[in-house]
């Protein structure tokens, strides 16, 4: 065990370059050269650190339900961001684009990134991911003793910047802080040469390059949070505008070449934020008492909820920060699996050890979204949520699909209201702590959530909607799914049928739809298309008319598309088909299904099919203790007559 620790400290040295340098400007200039990356401003430096890990451009007309959802626009999903954030692309392509415009040092370079959103729709998360990143990125190179860690190149004189930048290769941006501008006239006589540099890291909890401002109470607010301040203990021993009585450690001196977040930023009064102004346009702040303007690099980072938002931007008097700021949305997720992965990312990373059984997690997915979003009367709710998460929806008695983007337009808004993450977590924490056979399922969730609607300060009509959504909606959803998993473990053993029926649908599909004869295999003799066998089929899941020949039109045309890309085909290709093939089936199957599943005593026959029933439902991700749970729900609310 001492080797494998041995191992990995020996490996990570190895990989990590030296981050020890103490040197003098001479030798930094000859780094820059070298590398010119390090001279690096803010953004750019951000930039390559959201970049390094790699971008998949993906073409939306190569994925089915990814042209559902988005048409057919480009998405970019970035590796740095996709292990933590789920269902907000638009909003990360947005943040991305931003800093690739400041990298570029165009007018977003001198701009705050403002983020918008509800409560729990991942601002805070998005924040701190940019802050670690800094922290975990390389070190950078900064004059020795500055209380700012500023750039190196802020030594050499103006008249011979171009020279310099001739040489380097790198445009020269930035002056002097009053610290190190006195150190240097009076500690190295104006020999810049000689000025030392050294190498160190961003850090949080050190405040090196990473500063946080909280909302500070209105009578509390002091500029000095912002900008430092004069240390009155030296007025005594040096004028007030002499830089040796400067405390430059406000959040501005500390997040120089870095991040300075604002943490609901509108919390604060406007007089508090007026330094945003010269930080962004003129990329410079105040120093404390009576000295001159310091040159300021960094990323500004800020986030609050919508209605601080709204109520700021009412005020015109607030036009000039207004004018100042990049507004980026980030509205809650809209789409089911990606909402799934959120409580499951939050889960690994807690200390639950608790079995979920399967379906648990989405059942309060459902529940997240179906409330985030605003109902129609063109489909229900379920219906509208399986629509944004890129599903194929045939609409019973319809000639045509739903248009998403009729849905999105019909809403306005949505994304913005709703149940947040949190609100399911702790709901999801509840079941999880009250669990006596350290188990969760679907049920026991579901009541979880139901309390806590009630418990919550929710207007009664709220509440209302939201446990109608619960106790309707989505349990009808949730008895779908268990009757068909239920039913789909029963029939485990029918697969054969289910192919024979999948291959004769294709056979009567594809001459129906081509308007040719079939053959038939035993006695060679030409049969038109068994349209009654068709419609069989299709009625269970309740097409009927031009919307069933539109089915089959479909499912040809899917079926080759599948052939052209040498895939398999088999019954589970499409999943409409499958579902159509499986009801087909069950219903011949649902009574002896029913009667194993309430029976009380069985006979031999009965018992075989049971216990292989449970098995096969063990084999989908059940426990002995939750398979149990489930069966005796089933036995009481799916089949009660």
């Amino acid at each position: 065990m001492v080797n494998d620790f041995q191992e990995i400290i020996k490996k990570d040295r190895e990989q990590r370059p030296d981050q020890e340098f103490t040197g003098s400007f001479l030798d930094y200039l000859e780094i820059a050269k070298a590398q010119p990356e390090v001279a690096s401003l803010a953004h750019e430096r951000m930039y390559r650190i959201i970049m390094k890990p790699g971008v998949e451009v993906i073409k939306t007309e190569n994925h089915k339900r990814l042209r559902r959802i988005y048409g057919n626009d480009r998405l970019r999903r970035y590796a740095f961001f996709e292990q933590d954030f789920f269902g907000i692309e638009k909003t990360i392509m947005e943040i991305v684009r931003y800093f690739y415009s400041a990298a570029m040092r165009g007018e977003e370079s001198r701009q705050v990134l403002y983020l918008v959103g509800p409560v729990g729709s991942g601002k805070s998360s998005l924040m701190e991911s940019l802050k670690l990143a800094l922290e975990n990125g390389p070190p950078i190179y900064h004059l020795a003793g500055c209380p700012m860690r500023e750039e190196p190149l802020h030594l050499i004189p103006k008249h011979l910047r171009s020279r310099f930048e001739e040489l380097l290769g790198i445009p020269i941006e930035g002056e002097l802080c009053p610290v190190c501008s006195y150190r240097l006239k009076h500690e190295f006589q104006g020999e810049y040469e000689n000025f030392p540099v050294e190498l160190s890291k961003y850090s949080i909890r050190a405040r090196q390059g990473i500063a946080v401002v909280p909302p500070v109470d209105p009578n509390n607010q002091d500029s000095s949070v912002l900008i430092g301040s004069v240390d009155i203990s030296r007025l005594d021993l040096y004028p007030e505008d002499d830089p040796r009585v400067f405390s430059l450690n406000g959040a501005f001196n500390a997040g120089n070449r870095g991040i300075v977040e604002f943490i609901e930023i509108f919390k604060n009064d406007v007089e508090y934020l007026h330094t945003i102004l010269t930080a962004t346009q003129e990329k410079s702040i105040p120093s404390p008492g009576k000295g001159s303007m310091i040159y300021f690099d960094g990323i500004i980072l800020a986030h609050s909820n919508e209605a601080e938002w709204n109520k700021f931007k009412s005020d015109y008097t607030n036009e000039a920060i207004l004018d100042r700021i990049v507004k980026i949305e980030v509205p809650y997720c809209l789409e089911l699996d990606q909402e799934i992965k959120i409580y499951r990312k939050i889960l690994k990373k807690s200390s639950f050890k608790a079995h979920i059984a399967p379906h648990t997690i989405e059942m309060a997915s459902m529940f997240a979204i179906t409330s985030r979003l605003t109902p129609s009367n063109k489909v229900d709710i379920i219906s509208k949520m399986r629509i944004y998460n890129g599903e194929e929806i045939v609409q019973k008695d319809s000639t045509r699909k739903v248009d998403i983007q009729e849905l999105r337009d019909e809403a306005g808004r949505e994304g913005f209201s709703g149940i947040s993450t949190r609100f399911i977590m702790k709901a999801i924490d509840n079941a999880l702590s009250e669990s006596d056979h350290d188990c969760i399922n679907p049920i026991s969730v579901l009541e979880a959530l139901i309390k806590a609607v009630r418990a919550a300060d929710f207007s009664d009509e709220e509440k209302k909607r939201l446990l109608t959504y619960l106790k309707d909606s989505i349990r009808k959803e949730y008895h779908r799914i268990l009757e068909k998993e239920i039913t789909r473990a029963f029939i485990h053993g029918y697969r054969e049928q289910a192919e024979t029926l999948f291959n004769n649908y294709l056979d009567h599909a594809e001459a129906f739809v081509n308007k040719v004869k079939l053959k038939d295999a035993n006695t060679g003799e030409e049969l038109d298309p068994d349209e009654a066998f068709l419609e069989s089929i299709e009625a269970s899941i309740g097409l009927t008319g031009a919307a069933a020949r539109g089915f089959r039109h479909d499912v040809t045309a899917y079926m080759f598309s599948l052939l052209r890309s040498n895939k398999k085909v088999e019954y589970e290709s499409y999943e409409p088909l499958r579902e159509a093939i499986e009801k087909k089936l069950m219903s011949s199957v649902r009574e002896l299904s029913r009667v194993i599943t309430r029976a009380r005593v069985r006979d031999n026959e009965q018992s075989e099919k049971y216990d292989a029933m449970v098995d096969e439902m063990k084999r989908s991700g059940y426990c002995d203790h939750c398979c149990n749970v489930v069966l005796k729900y089933a036995a009481n609310n799916l089949w009660k007559d």
